[in-house]
């Protein structure tokens, strides 16, 4: 890449403060960056490091005003930079193309425009799959299941029976979608399975992580509202409806019947027990454990997951126990000693 810093601008939507003409070749970390790569800082807690970066320029947010250095000021700069990345090194990604002689196709399988099926997959009775969609090898599409256009589903990936999916989706390797809820009764002191009837629903434009599990309703369906991004190791369970644009982060766990609102962040290693409610626009913190019902627009951490203000304060009361406890132990001591010469006397 050789470009001036105006042309990155343009390209980014950006706005130049200082030399716009000076010549950017490449991109880079801002801790790792030299002259004349072009770097970013999309986080205020990394603007000390505007100043210290050898990079040429800095791509950041409207809230930065000046800097030491050229900078573009975007709305996003994470998306930014992301498209100068795009620019110099652009993704080449080889996918397969056409239908490999090993895949398995039901005599009933309908298929649309420009498909693609890797090796030793399988399409069961009834699967329907939309243009543009590409399968990888070693994936399993359970009868009856209908997966919309411009899909990705990469290897060994495993979509059960009755599942709907629709455009545009991304699903990562070693996914189960469609798997049997965790239902079961105890009779006689024998755990007896509950048969799980129902689907799944993964609307369109919804992202995936790999080993990903998502179980089937029991009677109804599991839904993934649109514009969902799902992390790598997240557990969802039967009944489960999450709302659009929600961001479900690794190893996060959601038990039944829970329903997730829009525009919710749970973070990585969260946990939600069964058959409670979480509102729109809830940010939920690392390893919380959610335990009730949350209304919307709020942020919660802790175990259990109370208001984040007041889990800080709790966190920092815990954190001056071994503190407390010395104080505690010595004013023990002050006051059998007073009870001692009190007896004395």
């Amino acid at each position: 890449m050789r470009k001036t810093l105006s042309e990155i601008a343009k390209l980014v939507d950006g706005e130049v403060v200082g030399n716009s003409d000076i010549v950017i070749t490449g991109v880079s970390g801002i801790r790792e960056a030299k002259e004349g790569d072009i770097t970013f800082a999309a986080n205020s807690k990394y603007n000390h490091l505007i100043k210290e970066t050898n990079a040429s320029a800095i791509i950041t947010s409207k809230d930065i005003i000046d800097a030491p250095k050229p900078i573009v000021r975007t709305e996003n700069p994470s998306l930014a930079f992301a498209k100068v990345v795009s620019l110099v090194t652009p993704i080449k990604i080889k996918h397969p193309k056409g239908i490999h002689p090993s895949a398995i196709l039901a005599d009933n399988v309908k298929l649309g425009k420009n498909i693609a099926v890797g090796a030793h997959t399988i399409l069961e009775d009834g699967v329907e799959i939309g243009d543009n969609t590409i399968i990888y090898g070693s994936c399993y599409i359970g009868f009856d299941t209908k997966i919309g256009k411009d899909c990705l589903i990469y290897a060994n990936v495993s979509i059960r029976e009755r599942i709907e999916i629709g455009n545009r989706v991304i699903i990562n390797n070693g996914t189960v979608i469609g798997s049997d809820g965790f239902g079961y009764v105890k009779v006689d002191g024998v755990h007896q399975r509950i048969p799980q009837v129902g689907t799944v629903l993964i609307e369109d434009d919804v992202d995936i992580g790999a080993n990903v599990a998502i179980d089937r309703a029991r009677f109804d369906k599991t839904i993934i509202g649109k514009g969902t991004k799902i992390d790598n190791l997240v557990q969802i369970a039967h009944n489960v409806i999450i709302g659009e644009n929600s961001i479900i982060v690794a190893q996060t766990g959601i038990s039944g019947s829970s329903t997730i609102g829009k525009n919710v962040i749970l973070a990585g290693q969260s946990g939600v027990v069964g058959h409670i409610s979480i509102g729109d626009n809830v940010t939920v913190g690392a390893q919380s454990g959610v335990t009730k019902s949350v209304p919307p627009n709020m942020t919660v951490s802790g175990y259990p997951a109370k208001p984040h203000d007041t889990a800080k304060r709790v966190n920092a009361c815990i954190q001056k126990l071994p503190q407390l406890f010395k104080s505690f132990l010595e004013l023990k001591k002050k006051i059998e000693d007073l009870e001692s010469k009190l007896k004395n006397k």
